[in-house]
């Protein structure tokens, strides 16, 4: 979706188009022109009612009530759902020390995981599909992909039934190939008592250079928008980062795993 700067634009451009001053939209929508003024600047957002108006007035249909709600949603994040700010993302950073994460796991992988909780039953293959399309509208899409940086705890990787395993080792080596997108172990062996094992979480940074996070817990996972959290974040992410092999070291980690598996 587009960022809070495209509703001042298209408020602009629909204007210039039919060669209108902000007086006579002001006029029509019985508003001051200082409010059209404030609405173009992006200083302020319109609310539902004159949003509605406004598309009724140039006919565009629902497209500035849309533009004013996303508008919204953004200067007030934590209305805007993780899935959405991972598809927005121009790079999503993920540490998983249990699970494979959710954007590179295979179908057969996600049924297993989607299984293993009692609250999913009777709505697995829902989920799957919700999840291969958060892939889809993400990593996968075919223009300007998002960029993927994932460290992957080594035990997620010998996690789970044999064949589920070794199909789920080949994916990620196909996904690793995708030049967008870099995976990383840490090894067992290594990796001691760390900060990352207090639990996985997701960091979203925005074209604009925003930040947004996620934490995932046993329901829904809650987002993390204040800049000190995100800051503790950042610092988690970093002590992670120092104890991840480079990408082609795990990558031949990743092979012989899957050899084991022949």
């Amino acid at each position: 979706m587009s960022d809070r700067h495209d509703l001042p634009h298209r408020l602009r451009q629909l204007r210039a188009a039919r060669r209108l001053s902000q007086e006579k939209i002001a006029a029509a929508l019985n508003v001051s022109k200082s409010l059209v003024q404030q609405f173009e600047s992006g200083k302020l957002i319109p609310q539902e009612d004159t949003a509605d108006r406004l598309d009724q007035y140039f006919g565009t249909g629902h497209e500035i009530r849309d533009l004013a709600k996303a508008a919204r949603e953004d200067r007030q994040p934590w209305l805007r759902p993780w899935v959405d700010h991972e598809r927005r993302a121009l790079l999503v950073r993920t540490w998983e020390p249990m699970l494979i994460p959710g954007l590179l796991q295979c179908e057969a992988y996600m049924r297993a995981v989607f299984s293993t909780v009692p609250r999913n039953a009777g709505r697995i293959d829902e989920l799957i599909a919700a999840r291969c399309a958060r892939q889809a509208n993400t990593i996968l899409r075919e223009e300007n992909p998002v960029a993927l940086s994932a460290i992957i705890g080594e035990m997620a990787l010998r996690r789970g039934p044999r064949d589920i395993v070794k199909g789920q080792l080949g994916h990620l080596v196909d996904m690793g190939h995708r030049p967008h997108v870099k995976i990383r172990l840490v090894l067992a062996e290594s990796e001691g008592i760390h900060v990352g094992l207090s639990g996985s979480f997701n960091i979203a940074t925005m074209p604009d250079g925003r930040r947004f996070g996620h934490m995932d817990d046993q329901l829904t996972g809650h987002p993390v928008t204040s800049h000190s959290d995100l800051g503790h974040l950042e610092l988690a992410w970093e002590e992670i980062d120092a104890l991840a092999l480079p990408v082609v070291q795990s990558r031949d980690v990743i092979l012989r795993m899957l050899d084991e598996h022949k």
